[in-house]
């Protein structure tokens, strides 16, 4: 037996068979053709692109079909780069003037863009690499005719082990009897994440080398939710996963009847329990779920799809299809937190040595205010779709939150001398996700009509950890008695202000964190949708005198090893099943 640990992309336990994806390499060997069979290799490559792009076409309505525009707009990198005629032609030149066969040509044109790609100093422009080696092997494919790494037909629900998937690969896990990914790559950013997630298949990504060490038929353990690949488990560790199989499946199935009923304390306290999501047709989930709006509505993903940047028209479809599927439920629409670990064209140019503490989110628009100003009259645009409410991320100031209005004020003055109806009294909030905002806060209260805290960032600012370096990941954690004085301090302040205050970091959907939240005030949850039921559950089962007994308790203790077992402990005693 083998345990192995890796980055948890997306949550749940499934046991079952490996399907060992090979890179299914094609080996072209360097080839000549006489000049009189040039026309007949040029014939060959513009059907293989012809089919091909047929190829995509289908895989990419297949897709939009099951998965939504969104994730199939992952193609259209692919699509691009096949229909141009720039890449054609080049290729064609190699085969004209050096005679090389059409596969070869085809070999050392894209083989050579992927080299171009990994030289990059930017991640997300270095995994390009992959687009253009499912582009060389789709091209290949259909010139040679040969089939590689079906998945389409296997004979049962299998877990499926590979170092990397390339766009396609992972978009055809719709059509396979793929329940769990397990790779050497990847990470929480990557196409095949997006695409696991979205399908709700338990992942782990990052174990660097489990292609090298399973075999097809070999039996695992994936659990999704800590990270972990089980490889050969021994009978004791069998029967324990296959019973927290079966828990999950009961603990899912009995939160399923709380969808429709209110998320109210036993004395009668009501919480506000929303939902986070990245792509418009996560609303059906949302609603699954019993969410009664969306907390955050992150818009990312209209830039990370494409090398172009999105159209007004764009943004404005994204927002107003959501709103048409969310009825008259609120919908926080946060604006462009690009930079980081996300690209943008300026990183591309100029890669920063330190990006999450660099130009990043609202920093970002307020040096690019042609963009942030498109994303901002979309928004307003879509206002008058029903209960929209604008947020600004990452503001650490109040010139940074008076600078985001102005450039708001100048989208409504664009929208007004056009004529296009928009809601003047349109909510704008904050992300409150730096110290300084939090140390700020009262004067920021004043000049916003709500605010959401992000913990995720403003963990990481305020204990200096990098939570994407393995090295330093495990003093990442909110149960630091700093975090909890910030929080209370925070969530005091706004309803002191009687300011509306969320939390939408992880944390709002971390059960062990339910009772200390409503103890110091909360009383609007955003999160996952997934993780919705749950936390309703503990809600219902408290009374808000308990939990704030327990939040007195845990801002006492001294360390963050003290309060995680105490408020575990505390969470047990409620919801034994939660954690």
């Amino acid at each position: 037996m083998e345990i192995k640990k890796g980055i948890a992309v997306s949550p749940g336990v499934v046991i079952a068979n490996a399907v060992v994806l090979d890179s299914g390499e094609y080996r072209i060997p360097y080839r000549n053709v006489p000049a009189e069979q040039v026309e007949a290799e040029l014939e060959k490559l513009r059907k293989a692109f012809e089919d091909s792009i047929t190829e995509l076409n289908s895989l990419r309505d297949a897709t939009a079909e099951q998965l939504g525009r969104d994730i199939a707009s992952i193609f259209d990198f692919h699509y691009g780069v096949l229909t141009q005629g720039r890449l054609r032609e080049q290729i064609a030149q190699l085969i004209r003037n050096q005679n090389y066969s059409a596969a070869f040509a085809v070999r050392e044109a894209l083989r050579g863009y992927q080299r171009r790609f990994l030289k990059m100093q930017d991640q997300l422009l270095r995994e390009r690499y992959k687009d253009v080696r499912d582009i060389e092997r789709r091209l290949l494919r259909n010139l040679i005719g040969q089939e590689h790494e079906d998945l389409s037909n296997l004979p049962e629900p299998s877990i499926l082990v590979a170092h990397d998937l390339t766009p396609s690969q992972s978009a055809n896990l719709v059509k396979a009897k793929i329940i769990g990914v397990a790779m050497d790559a990847g990470g929480l950013t990557s196409h095949t994440a997006i695409v696991v997630r979205s399908m709700g298949i338990p992942a782990v990504m990052g174990l660097q080398n489990i292609s090298a060490g399973v075999s097809t038929g070999d039996t695992i353990i994936l659990d999704g939710t800590k990270g972990l690949v089980i490889v050969g488990p021994d009978p004791e560790m069998l029967a324990e996963y296959r019973a927290e199989e079966r828990r999950l499946a009961a603990v899912s199935s009995g939160l399923i009847e709380l969808r429709d009923k209110p998320a109210v304390t036993e004395d009668g306290v009501q919480i506000s329990l929303l939902a986070n999501i990245e792509f418009p047709y996560e609303v059906q989930t949302t609603l699954e779920k019993g969410a009664e709006g969306i907390g955050l509505y992150r818009t990312e993903f209209l830039y990370l799809r494409s090398e172009k940047e999105p159209t007004e028209e764009e943004h404005y479809d994204a927002y107003t299809l959501v709103m048409r599927n969310i009825g008259q439920r609120p919908v926080i629409i946060r604006t462009l937190d690009l930079g980081a670990d996300k690209y943008t064209q300026s990183q591309a140019r100029d890669p920063e040595r330190n990006p999450f503490l660099g130009l990043r989110s609202i920093r970002y628009c307020l040096q690019n205010l042609q963009p942030f100003k498109v994303q901002l009259r979309a928004i307003l645009r879509t206002s008058v779709e029903g209960d929209v409410r604008i947020m600004f991320p990452l503001i650490s100031g109040l010139m940074e939150l008076r600078q985001a209005k102005m450039a708001l004020g100048d989208a409504m003055e664009d929208l007004e001398e056009l004529g296009i109806p928009f809601r003047r009294d349109m909510p704008v909030g904050i992300m409150v996700e730096t110290p300084a905002a939090a140390i700020q806060i009262r004067e920021l209260l004043r000049e916003t009509d709500f605010i959401s805290i992000g913990t995720n960032d403003l963990i990481q600012y305020t204990l200096a950890v990098d939570r994407g370096n393995e090295r330093v990941a495990p003093l990442y954690t909110a149960s630091h008695p700093a975090v909890l004085r910030m929080l209370r301090d925070i969530i005091r302040e706004a309803n002191r202000a009687n300011v509306p205050c969320s939390l939408c970091g992880e944390m709002a959907g971390e059960p062990m964190y339910t009772l200390f939240l409503l103890g110091i005030g909360l009383r609007s949850f955003s999160m996952a949708p997934n993780d919705i039921p749950e936390i309703k559950k503990i809600i219902r089962s408290t009374t808000i005198a308990r939990a704030v007994r327990i939040a007195r308790r845990a801002l006492s203790f001294d360390t963050d090893r003290q309060v995680s077992n105490y408020l575990r402990d505390e969470t047990r005693r409620i919801a034994p099943e939660a954690l």
